[in-house]
């Protein structure tokens, strides 16, 4: 694949409580690739077991990565299907010095914005967001220069069933 068409393609680097609201969330970004912050993984895995929707949702995104990415998940990721963008896990990187300055305490949530920050570093040439439902996340992340973006799939599918289209 060209540098060219992977600079087209955004990465969206997901926050575990998109996941928990929709294990479909990874198909929701049609040609863009998707990073998932090895901590979402600890993170969801702490929801596996229980019989509400969350614990569903997370037992359910599990069993799709796992299939997915078949026996070895390389550093270019699984493909999500036929012209769809890639998924990967991305390992958890040295926290940023603005980071450990601005927060006190280290927790999930800043590690996944660590792991935006890093890859929209990385990647000068490539638009990199961080989705999540999580206002205040959303927040931080726009203080250090990350594009951010709630996930609003189930908005969208609303509208679209409203519209009959006259």
């Amino acid at each position: 694949m060209s540098n060219h068409m992977n600079s087209q393609r955004k990465l969206f680097v997901l926050d575990t409580n998109v996941i928990l609201h929709d294990s479909n969330s990874i198909q929701s970004f049609h040609e863009h690739d998707i990073g998932i912050p090895i901590t979402v993984l600890e993170e969801v895995d702490q929801f596996k077991k229980g019989h509400n929707d969350i614990n569903f949702q997370a037992r359910e995104f599990l069993r799709k990565l796992d299939d997915l990415t078949g026996d070895l998940l390389s550093e270019a990721g699984a493909s999500l299907g036929q012209g769809r963008g890639h998924i990967r896990v991305v390992l958890a990187q040295e926290p940023d010095s603005r980071l450990r300055s601005a927060f006190l305490q280290d927790c999930p949530d800043h590690r996944i914005l660590n792991t935006a920050l890093t890859l929209t570093e990385e990647h000068p040439e490539r638009d990199v967001i961080l989705v999540s439902k999580d206002t205040n996340v959303r927040m931080k992340a726009k203080a250090f220069g990350v594009r951010a973006q709630d996930y609003a799939r189930d908005k969208l599918e609303s509208l679209d069933k409203l519209y009959s289209g006259m």
